[in-house]
This record gives C-alpha cells, sequence and structure tokens, in this order.
C-alpha cells in the first residue's frame, strides 16, 4: 500500500498525430489549413476525421493561451517550426485557417 507521500501520479499520454503527409494533404494549393479547434479538452491530439482536421489542446481559450497550443502541436504533427504557421482567421473561434509558410 503506497503511504501519502508516496501517491503515484498518472503520466500524461503523448498526443496523437497522424501522419504529416496526410495533414498536409488537407490544405489548399495556398498553403491554407482549416481545422476545428476543442480547447480545455482532457487529452491533446490531432486526428482526421471525415475530411476535416480536428485538433484538441489542453489550454483554456484565454489571452490566446489556445491559439498558441493550437499552433505548437500543429507544427509539432507537421514536423516543422511553429513560426511557419501563421493563424488568417478565427482567432476567437472553433473554425480556424492556419497558413503554413515555406
Amino acid at each position: 500500500m503506497a503511504r501519502p507521500w508516496q501517491q503515484r501520479t498518472m503520466a500524461r499520454r503523448k498526443a496523437d498525430l497522424p501522419d504529416p503527409a496526410a495533414i498536409r494533404a488537407l490544405a489548399d494549393a495556398g498553403g491554407r489549413l482549416a481545422l476545428r479547434v476543442t480547447p480545455g479538452a482532457r487529452c491533446q491530439g490531432v486526428e482526421i476525421v471525415e475530411g476535416k482536421l480536428l485538433v484538441k489542446v489542453r489550454a483554456k481559450p484565454q489571452d490566446g493561451a489556445a491559439n498558441d497550443a493550437v499552433l505548437k502541436l500543429l507544427a509539432k504533427s507537421l514536423g516543422i517550426a511553429t513560426s511557419r504557421l501563421r493563424l488568417l482567421r478565427g482567432a476567437t473561434g472553433r473554425e480556424k485557417l492556419v497558413q503554413i509558410e515555406g
């Protein structure tokens, strides 16, 4: 039996990330990618459902924290630097449009 000071903590699951080529295939010719965001999710992840990109982040939608988390997670799933992504539309909504530069 664990003593109170030896309580086990649950490790967070790593984010589920699809293949970068599958994500890039959803972008238009100009490199714009439409996505739907779920802020304040229990676990982070990126998934493709019915041809749409869904991004779930733990960050709450306060002071742009969720937008920053979305860009970081999307950059990680694409294997690029966060600086190569730019939020074009949807700063305060769940539907966002992101530009992949380069």
